[in-house]
């Protein structure tokens, strides 16, 4: 993609692509800018129900592709990627914790519990004001974090 003019600003390619992703029928899960060494990335992550496929990619790709060139929000040199959030989701919006209520997951935190440690895995009970109740599969023990203590929150597929 070329250069372009602007600070990046995720919300604005978040407006721009939430009406396109929903008009393939899927759901715009997360937008990410990062940096990985040299190299800059936008990342555009969709989801459906049944779960995204390479068209999917594919498809939203070439449909956002034109308009990120009009709206111009990267002043750098960057590569977009269009992909799934995957099985070992991370949540991050409020509406992931919402939609997951229930379902298993795994917690980093940025610094460790006592009694605990930096990571646990458990359900999520509850979510609300940013504070997340996580209940310990024996289903005897609960804790409530902050999100923003946590390195990471995602779902656990593999138990």
């Amino acid at each position: 993609m070329a250069k372009s003019k602007g600070g990046v600003t995720v919300s604005k390619v978040w407006e721009l692509c939430q009406p396109i992703v929903e008009g393939f029928g899927l759901s715009l899960w997360d937008v990410r800018y990062v940096k990985e060494g040299a190299d800059r990335f936008l990342r555009v992550y969709i989801d459906k129900p049944e779960g995204i496929d390479i068209n999917d990619c594919e498809n939203v790709s070439r449909a956002i592709n034109g308009p990120l060139d009009e709206l111009d929000p990267i002043e750098e040199a960057y590569c977009l990627e269009v992909c799934s959030p995957g099985i070992e989701r991370e949540l991050i919006r409020d509406e992931h914790f919402m939609q997951f209520i229930g379902a298993d997951i795994m917690v980093k935190m940025l610094r460790p519990i006592d009694g605990i440690g930096r990571e646990f895995k458990g359900v999520l009970k509850d979510y609300s004001d940013g504070k997340v109740t996580i209940e310990d599969h024996s289903g005897e023990n609960e804790i409530t974090i902050s999100k923003k203590d946590a390195a990471w929150i995602k779902l656990d597929d593999f138990d």
